[in-house]
């Protein structure tokens, strides 16, 4: 009795006689380099992204009959410095400089709260078990739907029962934390925070606090870096709430000493654009100095395995 033998297929064959495919395929590992096209659009874009500042350096450099002109000037004149020194010294009542003081004390300690109480609530939020986290979550959640204009009266009232208006701390302790901050922590604390190491450390007897420190700082530090550096820039250029809470106040920040610029019989738009550009520079001095960190913490967090 003959026996006949079917044919293997690839799947059931041993391994050693199956045909070993290729899992690179022909481009890979080639270096990928721009074309000209790509090149003539980021020159572009960048230019496009560099005009607004170049216009406001044009325009603090006139005076208030050339920079409304037809057509509008495109070179710089020569009352950039005539023009800042007037800013210095009579924006505010007190100056530029005590409105630059002011904001950046404002900007960083809504940055450091903001920062600290959303690392921690969105990882409660993330990783802790506890009654009532779906709702509360969805709660957060909500308030982003909430319009900043409806909360404007109770909060000036509030503040106002507090003993701080016309006070810095009226601009600070509101926004000490965000909907917005918890929301962006908890999310990328869900994929990026591994349970594992949460179990480890508690088998190690570490305590909450220290697991934060420890583990969960350094994981979220690229989210950390990105909501640090949108909090700073949003504080900054806060105008709304300031020009209610610090009303009649002569310690304003930098939104409120240029909108009072802009008061008087006749408006002149060079003064004002001299002021916006030294509003300006510490937000492009903070990129300058922390957008390579930022970039590369964004970078490091988006690789991993």
């Amino acid at each position: 009795m003959t026996t006949t033998q079917l044919p293997l297929s690839p799947t059931s064959a041993p391994p050693a006689a199956r045909r070993r495919l290729p899992l690179r395929g022909p481009g890979a590992g080639r270096q990928h380099h721009a074309g000209p096209v790509a090149y003539l659009v980021l020159g572009l874009v960048a230019l496009a992204s560099l005009f607004p500042l170049y216009w406001t350096l044009v325009a603090a450099s006139t005076d208030s009959h050339r920079v409304v002109s037809t057509p509008p000037p495109l070179v710089p004149g020569g009352n950039l410095f005539k023009n800042l020194d007037y800013v210095w010294h009579n924006a505010g009542g007190r100056g530029m400089g005590v409105a630059l003081l002011n904001s950046t004390l404002v900007a960083g300690s809504v940055t450091l709260g903001t920062v600290a109480f959303s690392v921690l609530a969105g990882f409660a939020f993330a990783k802790l078990q506890f009654r009532g986290r779906g709702v509360l979550m969805a709660l957060v959640v909500a308030t982003l739907a909430v319009p900043a204009q409806l909360s404007v009266v109770p909060l000036f009232i509030l503040m106002h029962n507090l003993g701080l208006g016309n006070h810095l701390g009226a601009l600070i302790l509101p926004t000490l934390v965000t909907a917005f901050g918890v929301f962006f922590m908890r999310q990328y604390l869900v994929q990026a925070l591994p349970t594992e190491l949460l179990e480890a450390a508690r088998m190690d007897g570490a305590s909450s606090l220290r697991t934060v420190w420890h583990v969960v700082v350094p994981i979220a530090r690229p989210a950390m870096a990105v909501l640090g550096m949108l909090t700073f820039v949003q504080s900054w250029n806060d105008f709304l709430w300031p020009i209610i809470a610090m009303n009649g106040s002569t310690n304003p920040t930098v939104q409120v000493a240029l909108a009072g610029l802009g008061t008087g019989w006749s408006t002149d738009w060079s003064v004002i654009m001299a002021g916006a550009l030294i509003g300006t520079l510490p937000l492009l001095l903070v990129f300058v100095l922390f957008g390579k960190h930022i970039v590369g913490g964004i970078t490091q967090g988006a690789i991993k395995g």
